[in-house]
C-alpha cells in the first residue's frame, strides 16, 4: 500500500469518527442496556440468551437479529433467530450486510421499512464474524448514520437492549480492532488508525474499550497499545460463552461461562525513550461470573457465594513461584492470577515470546504481576472461582535470541 493510499485511508476514518462523535453527542444518555458478549455463545448457554429476551421486554419480545459481520449472514441470520425464539423471543432476522447474495446493502441500510422494524423492537442482537463488515454496512462513507443504524440507535435510546457477540462486541466501543495482527505482532509493531484500528459503532461511549475472545486468546496484551493510542483508561475484555450486561449508570454485570478481565491505565506510564513497547503501574482485574462493578465509582459488589469469601492476605494458602513461558495461552494470565492473589509471593512473571511469522523474531516482552496493598481477592464458597481486583501489570521488552531453544 503506497503512503498516499494509506494517508487517505486514515484521513477517511478520521473523518468517519469525527462524524460519529457529532451524532453521539447531540443524544442524551441511551435508557436502555448493552448485552456484550465475548464470541463463541452456545445455544444452551440459558443464561445469556434468557437475560437478552428479559431486557428486550420479556416473554415475546421482539428483537431485530443483524447478521452483517456473518460470512453466511442468511445461515447465521436464521440459526440466531431459532435460538432466541427457543428461549421466548419474537425474533426477526434484518437482511443488511455486504454478503447478502442478490441484494444491494446500501439500498437496504437506507430502507426505512427494516428502519421502521427495527425501531419497533425491543432489542437488536448483532451476529459475530468480521466487525468490519458492520460498519461497512451500517455506517456512509461520510461517517453518518444510515436509516438502519439510526433506528438500532433509536432502540437504544428509548429502553431497549443492544447486544452482540464477538464482532458484535468489538463494534461496541468508538474504537475497535480491524484488521488485527497476532497478539505479540500487535504489542511488537503498535497500531495505527486506518489499519489495526478502526472507528466502533460507539455504544458503549468514548470513556471504555472493548474487546473480545480475551482469555481464549490472550487478547489483554492487545488491549494495551489500543487504549494506549486512543487515550483510554478503562478497558474491558470479555471471555468467550461470558457476557457483560452494561446499563445507563455504568454498572457491569457479568454473566455467563467464565469472567471479564477489566484493565484500568489511570496511573500507567511509558518511557518514551525505550522504542518497544512498555507499560508501568498499570492494574489488572478479574471479574467473574455474577460479579457486578460500576465503571465511575469502581466499587465492586462479589457475587452471591463470594459474598463471605474476601482472602486475608495475612493467611495465604499458597507458598511458590508463579511463572509461565507463555503468558498469552489459553486462559494463563488468569491462572496466575488466582495463584498471586492467595500466595505468600508478591510477584508472577510471564512471558510472551515470538511465534514463526511474527514480525519482530527478536523481541519479546516480560509482564510482571505485583500484589501490593490495594489488591483484593475474593473466593467463592461453591466452586474453585475467584474474583482478583487491582494487580499492578509491568510490561518491559526483552531481546530474545534465535533459536531459544534446542
Amino acid at each position: 500500500m503506497t503512503s498516499l493510499v494509506k494517508a487517505v485511508r486514515m484521513l477517511c476514518v478520521s473523518l468517519v469518527a469525527l462524524a460519529m462523535q457529532v451524532s453521539t453527542a447531540a443524544e442524551g444518555a441511551p435508557k436502555g442496556h448493552l448485552l456484550i458478549a465475548g464470541g463463541a455463545v452456545r445455544a444452551d448457554n440459558g443464561e445469556v440468551w434468557t437475560r437478552l429476551v428479559e431486557l428486550a421486554g420479556g416473554k415475546g419480545a421482539r428483537i431485530a437479529v443483524m447478521p452483517s459481520a456473518a460470512g453466511n449472514p442468511l445461515r447465521s441470520g436464521t440459526n440466531l433467530v431459532a435460538t432466541l425464539n427457543k428461549y421466548g423471543a419474537s425474533a426477526f432476522a434484518v437482511p443488511v450486510g455486504v454478503r447478502f447474495k442478490d441484494r444491494d446493502y446500501k439500498r437496504d441500510a437506507e430502507d426505512e421499512t427494516l428502519a421502521g422494524q427495527i425501531r419497533a423492537a425491543g432489542g437488536v442482537y448483532f451476529a459475530g464474524g468480521d466487525q468490519g463488515l458492520i460498519t461497512k454496512a451500517l455506517v456512509r462513507p461520510d461517517g453518518t448514520r444510515t436509516a438502519v443504524l439510526q433506528a438500532i440507535w433509536d432502540v437504544y435510546q428509548k429502553g431497549g437492549v443492544i447486544a452482540g457477540s464477538s464482532a458484535g462486541a468489538a463494534i461496541m466501543s468508538s474504537t475497535m480492532y480491524y484488521e488485527a495482527r497476532t497478539v505479540l505482532g500487535t504489542l511488537s509493531v503498535g497500531v495505527n488508525d486506518g489499519q489495526e484500528l478502526a472507528p466502533g459503532l460507539g455504544f458503549v461511549g468514548k470513556d471504555l474499550f472493548v474487546d473480545q475472545h480475551l482469555l481464549a486468546r490472550g487478547r489483554f496484551a492487545r488491549m494495551l497499545p489500543a487504549m494506549l493510542k486512543k487515550g483510554y483508561k478503562q478497558g474491558l475484555g470479555i471471555d468467550e460463552n461470558t457476557a457483560v450486561i452494561i446499563d445507563g449508570q455504568r454498572n457491569v454485570e457479568v454473566i455467563g461461562y467464565q469472567g471479564a478481565l477489566l484493565l484500568d491505565l489511570e496511573k500507567a506510564q511509558t518511557n518514551g525513550t525505550e522504542k518497544a513497547f512498555n507499560l508501568t503501574n498499570a492494574r489488572i482485574s478479574y471479574l467473574d461470573r455474577g460479579d457486578r462493578y460500576n465503571l465511575e465509582t469502581r466499587q465492586y459488589t462479589p457475587s452471591s457465594d463470594k459474598k463471605d469469601g474476601k482472602l486475608d492476605p495475612a493467611s495465604p494458602y499458597l507458598d511458590e513461584q508463579v511463572y509461565s513461558a507463555d503468558i498469552l495461552g489459553h486462559n494463563t494470565v488468569l491462572v496466575m492470577m488466582e495463584k498471586l492473589i492467595n500466595n505468600s509471593r508478591s510477584e508472577a512473571i510471564g512471558i510472551a515470546a515470538p511465534a514463526p511469522g511474527d514480525p519482530r523474531p527478536d523481541l519479546g516482552f516480560e509482564f510482571k504481576l505485583t500484589r501490593d496493598a490495594s489488591s483484593v481477592g475474593y473466593e467463592s464458597a461453591t466452586s474453585d472461582a475467584y474474583t482478583i481486583l487491582n494487580l499492578r501489570m509491568d510490561v518491559r521488552p526483552l531481546k530474545i535470541t534465535q533459536s531459544w531453544y534446542q
